[in-house]
């Protein structure tokens, strides 16, 4: 049997299925995206699936800067929440 890849929320700690979490991704560019494939190229971080992880990560946006490797602005955090949370709805 295959294992499956493992990753930690920046947000709670938690490790769980690579599959289970968003990822948020750096492009080569230098632009900031959530990444819904989970491939595209780039420094990646992860968060969990649920509303207050993305919430309260979101609000401080220390934790994902430090795990992106890159600050994030106001508008890249907004970007992000929108995107995040509108992810978790289509679920």
């Amino acid at each position: 049997m295959k294992k499956k890849p493992q990753r930690s929320c920046v947000s709670c700690r938690t490790v769980r299925d690579k599959s289970d979490l968003l990822r948020v991704v750096v492009t080569p560019d230098g632009d900031v995206a959530y990444d819904p494939t989970g491939k595209l190229a780039g420094r990646g971080a992860y968060l969990c699936r649920n509303e207050e992880c993305i919430t309260a990560e979101l609000k401080k946006a220390a934790k994902l800067s430090k795990g992106l490797k890159k600050p994030l602005t106001e508008e890249e955090i907004k970007e992000l929440a929108k995107s995040l949370l509108e992810s978790i709805k289509e679920e």
